[in-house]
């Protein structure tokens, strides 16, 4: 029996209306681009996409076996096996470079010529008109074949090829399926992901130095987050001891980051050592991920604007204030609508989501400044913690401690 999801429900798209459509684009070239990229259904549909995603694991560990996985399912882990088969034919080169091995724009190159080949192997023959739709975000799905890196952006297209093939019914939004997305589905993308890093040693694209949550990945925190929501015997900290095992996404990715880096954890992934320390629960950690994804991946330009938009995933406003279909969930199951959700929580005025710098351009907060009026203002390297919390006056004096964690307000400074 087939359970149900309570989250919002996902728009279908019929196959007839696709010759109506034009291929995706780039649209996003300047700022002012992001804030219509927010207002269109495209970003309603992500993110209600990706919040059935999150709903659909949450309590649910890995490995993870099903009796039945869709033949649509099992197609789209045979086109990623093909594809990390490729790796094999096409050896990294012996070249001096640190980051970028030539050998990935060979990769790169059969990818792009044998794409039209992959998909059709992919889908039925009456959805051989969504080829030319899915393919801009297949394309980017891997990292840059140009600069050769790999970031959240290209994660991030990833997700958009999955959503346009959801939105067509290829994949079905019901809650089994979606597990197999994510549990099945994505989890054999990250490996085929991390495989293409390492031998082709490609570069974090976009990576936020120590106030990055991770230099390549988002998403599998957020899964991994929910798949932990609905417990209490794995406190937050538990990621500070590894090794970890491979029961969820969260742990899958924080074993990576230690595979790939040395040194003290709390120094190369302050933001994740920060959650760890100073997010109470698995709830708050997975709402703070969502806010923190909307305001540091798809609210950035510079993550955003090599991402195809339009025709299928339209360039137009979705209307969030007025669709029911266009509000989202957050974890904690209340409502709000889409535009709202997008704001970044430390970079808010009451009256103004910018502040200026000297020449008058608006420029977003730094993480500790969070916006707040100039009697709360908090000082560099001060914990959000001293500043949000009811007993505040009850607190010892703020410890000179790494700042508070974007997207969680209750989150408390590191003691590490």
């Amino acid at each position: 029996m087939t359970s149900t999801n309570s989250s919002p429900p996902l728009r279908s798209v019929s196959l007839s209306e696709i010759h109506a459509f034009e291929p995706p684009t780039k649209k996003i070239f300047i700022e002012e681009d992001v804030e219509t990229w927010r207002r269109t259904q495209s970003y309603q549909d992500l993110n209600v996409f990706l919040r059935r995603l999150n709903e659909a694991v949450v309590g649910i560990q890995l490995p993870w076996s099903s009796q039945s996985p869709s033949q649509a399912i099992l197609s789209m882990i045979t086109l990623i096996d093909t594809l990390d088969e490729w790796i094999d034919d096409i050896p990294p080169l012996d070249s001096p470079q640190r980051f970028g091995n030539l050998a990935f724009r060979t990769w790169g190159a059969r990818l792009e010529e044998r794409s039209d080949i992959v998909l059709a192997g992919l889908l039925p023959a009456e959805y051989s008109v969504l080829i030319p739709h899915l393919k801009p975000y297949f394309l980017t799905s891997f990292g840059s074949f140009t600069r050769m890196d790999y970031g959240t952006g290209h994660e991030t297209s990833f997700a958009m090829f999955l959503l346009s093939l959801t939105l067509t019914r290829f994949l079905v939004p019901e809650v089994d399926e979606e597990r197999e997305l994510v549990l099945r589905v994505f989890v054999r993308y990250l490996r085929l992901c991390w495989r293409l890093q390492d031998v082709y040693r490609l570069e974090p694209a976009g990576s936020h130095g120590v106030w990055g949550l991770d230099d390549s990945h988002f998403l599998g925190y957020i899964f991994g987050s929910g798949q932990l929501r609905a417990q209490d015997e794995i406190p937050v900290s538990a990621v500070l001891r590894p090794p970890l095992p491979p029961s969820n996404l969260y742990f899958m990715m924080i074993m990576r980051i230690h595979e790939v880096k040395h040194g003290p954890f709390h120094e190369h992934s302050s933001q994740l050592h920060s959650i760890a320390v100073g997010v109470p629960n698995w709830t708050k950690v997975n709402s703070g991920l969502f806010k923190m994804y909307e305001a540091e991946v798809l609210g950035k330009r510079v993550v955003v604007q090599h991402i195809p938009l339009g025709g299928l995933l339209p360039w137009k406003d979705g209307s969030p204030h007025n669709s029911a279909q266009a509000r989202t969930m957050p974890s904690d199951g209340t409502l709000y609508s889409g535009s709202a959700a997008t704001q970044a929580p430390w970079a808010q005025t009451p009256n103004n989501r910018y502040n200026t710098n000297a020449i008058g351009s608006p420029v977003t907060l730094p993480p500790w400044s969070s916006g707040l009026p100039s009697s709360m203002s908090i000082p560099p390297r001060q914990s959000y913690k001293d500043v949000y919390s009811s007993s505040q006056a009850s607190m010892p004096p703020p410890r000179s401690t790494s700042g508070g964690i974007r997207g969680f307000k209750d989150s408390q400074p590191p003691t590490g």
